[in-house]
């Protein structure tokens, strides 16, 4: 059973280490039922038992938490999970939808190949410090062999670990650092949203770099600072095989020079690309490493769409593991061969992550999208209990929050300390913020239906349109108000035509258009769309920073950017400042709940659904730990090959 909607019980996440496809981790699209989000996004602190002490402030600490210490002390080994053992060996195959046309992932231009990341540096770039999939909010000594702050939060300096080396031997530096913050903040607009409060990056020692903040108290800006992903200066500087200099704000198909696990291999542009194990890898005794990253190789092999990706699976050999994310497939597609056999196996896993916003959202840098009314006219109308019925088995609960399924989502009425953030945007917010509890429409019948319909239309004449004929149009120019739906997929017509259908039925003209996964991810980035069904990356349940790329202003104009709503809102900025500048845990949860809460009752985006477990299906060549992290639920790099384990015990 999937946690009540209030509960203060805090979620846990599925972590798809590999799912880093063609398609973009910032937007994950529709594509028949929900979709799992992209791995790389922030960590949801949940309570955990503690084995460690708490740093002093100023104190040199080897983990960095947001949610109190870690329960691994300084010298540990492993994660507690891992076979510290598993083998090396093999071959991971997986599958990628579209296509790619480069390898520098760190421009908005381009499709970077799949392993690669805008954040968290992917398989091939190590970070300051290592998200832990073990526990929430939590990450480990990586580069950077330890790190301190003062008491009041307003910077953050890394001592690097002096064993950290780039794949063509050379140590990763100081200015190796510097030159990477500089240079991401600059190239794409998550890493400047992210790091807005950082005013300055400097050598402060040997071995040492301190980052200084705009500001004081911001618990979360020494964390997330770990998560730099550190780039060579050296490579990027230099010349490239064709003698001219190396450009690291162009795509590049050239070979990129990493400090990660794995390295760039074979590639065929644009149809496959292979990561090779680096054999002398750096890290491979760090703690956050043993027991992981235990294929030879990884080989994706891009197809064309979901549907090719699923021919493949049932195929083997191309694709060696799936979460199925359609329905109706997990309900009765699983039939084939090899299920029967008992050569692909399938499991269910519970799900109790936090659920990020799901929905159709709406670009409201048009014109016929900026009215309120109109906004929830088109949420009024959007019938999911019979989409759940006749599409989805009645697998799937209806999202009514932006942090569904945890203590942030809004409920009820505003609470005092919510009021607190609340109260002074009297004016500048709906009033149904103060006097309403936020619900979706429920269609039971035909009469609900009918009475949600010709209330949507009554707020459609009032925002300055009627129907003449079957055509609803603009009172005063005739223009009939359509509204065009953007997908990349075939399969996309499933979920996007019931609404379509439904929409029509208020006169709206609408069509769906399929376009190919480059075409799709070059119009999100420059939100050249109209409408889009699409799950937005996972939210934490220690917001911070990230909000402003999700929700601003600044945001709203910046190719790249997640706003793709296009959200121009000072009340919405100032929430986020709230949520951002919170002092305490109480605080945080209060000024969350009110961003939920104003961004509901604005309609900026119709709510769609989520399950509460995930499906897992997976060809029977894996040895697996007796169990995984607590927290991630999956660690598909703790697993290895079967046939290593032969190999390890023939050499032994």
């Amino acid at each position: 059973m999937p946690l009540p909607k209030r509960s203060a019980r805090l979620a846990c996440l599925l972590a798809v280490s590999l799912a880093l496809g063609s398609a973009p981790a910032f937007a994950q699209k529709t594509g028949g039922d929900p979709v799992v989000t992209a791995p790389g996004s922030e960590a949801v602190p949940v309570a955990v038992e503690s084995q460690a002490t708490a740093p002093e402030a100023g104190e040199w600490q080897t983990s960095s938490s947001l949610i109190g210490p870690s329960k691994y002390p300084a010298d540990f080994k492993h994660y507690d999970y891992v076979n510290s053992d598993a083998p090396k060996g093999g071959t991971l195959n997986s599958v990628a939808i579209g296509s790619f046309d480069s390898l520098n992932p760190f421009v908005v231009r381009g499709t970077p190949a799949a392993g690669l990341a805008v954040f968290g540096g992917g398989i091939l770039y190590d970070t300051l410090m290592e998200q832990s999939p073990d526990e929430p909010g939590t990450a480990h000594a990586m580069i950077a062999e330890a790190m301190r702050h003062p008491a009041d939060f307003s910077s953050v300096t890394f001592r690097l670990n002096p064993k950290a080396r780039w794949h063509d031997g050379e140590p990763i530096t100081v200015e190796d650092v510097i030159w990477s913050f500089e240079t991401l903040t600059k190239l794409h607009p998550q890493w400047s949203a992210y790091y807005k409060n950082v005013t300055k990056a400097e050598k402060t020692g040997e071995g040492e770099v301190t980052f200084t903040f705009d500001q004081a108290n911001n618990r979360e800006l020494p964390n997330i600072m770990g998560d730099l992903t550190v780039l060579p200066k050296h490579w990027w500087e230099g010349t490239g095989p064709d003698g001219k200099p190396r450009d690291i704000g162009e795509p590049s198909l050239e070979k990129p020079l990493g400090s990660g696990p794995y390295r760039v291999g074979a590639v065929s542009t644009g149809k496959s690309i292979e990561w090779e194990r680096v054999p002398d890898y750096w890290g491979a005794d760090n703690p956050t490493r043993v027991g992981r990253y235990n294929y030879n190789s990884i080989r994706y092999v891009y197809l064309r769409d979901a549907n090719a990706a699923w021919e493949a699976f049932k195929k083997g050999g191309l694709d060696d593991w799936r979460l199925e994310n359609i329905s109706r497939r997990w309900a009765e597609g699983y039939d084939f061969p090899a299920v029967k056999n008992g050569q692909v196996i399938r499991k269910t896993i519970d799900n109790s992550q936090v659920q990020s916003m799901q929905a159709y959202v709406f670009n409201n840098r048009l014109p016929k999208f900026r009215d309120r009314r109109v906004r929830k006219a088109l949420t009024l109308a959007y019938n999911f209990e019979e989409m759940n019925r006749t599409l989805f088995f009645g697998l799937y609960q209806r999202i009514d929050s932006y942090f569904d399924n945890s203590e942030l989502s809004e409920t009820g009425l505003p609470s005092e300390r919510e009021l607190q953030y609340l109260e002074p945007l009297k004016g500048q917010i709906p009033d149904e913020v103060f006097t309403d509890e936020f619900t979706l429409p429920v269609y039971g019948d035909a009469a609900s239906a009918r009475n949600y319909l010709r209330e949507a239309l009554g707020l459609l004449k009032e925002a300055g349109y009627e129907l003449k004929g079957t055509t609803l149009v603009d009172a005063k120019t005739g223009a009939p108000l359509t509204i065009e739906f953007l997908g990349n997929d075939p399969s996309d017509n499933r979920v996007l035509e019931p609404f379509a259908r439904q929409l029509k039925r208020l006169g709206i003209q609408t069509n769906v258009r399929i376009v190919d996964t480059n075409q799709y991810i070059e119009r999100m980035n420059n939100f050249d769309f109209e409408a889009v069904g699409m799950r937005y990356p996972r939210q934490s349940l220690s917001p911070g920073n990230e909000q402003r790329d999700f929700w601003s202003t600044v945001a709203a104009d910046a190719p790249g950017s997640r706003n793709y709503a296009g959200i121009k809102n000072p009340a919405i900025d100032q929430l986020i400042n709230d949520i951002v500048y919170a002092s305490s845990r109480d605080d945080l949860v209060a000024a969350t709940r009110a961003l939920d809460r104003v961004m509901l009752w604005e309609y900026y985006v119709v709510p769609q659904w989520y399950k509460s477990e995930d499906w897992l299906a997976y060809w029977d060549k894996f040895g697996m730990p007796e169990k995984q992290p607590a927290y991630s639920g999956i660690d598909s790099f703790s697993w290895w090959i079967k046939a290593a384990e032969k190999d390890t015990a023939s050499a032994n």
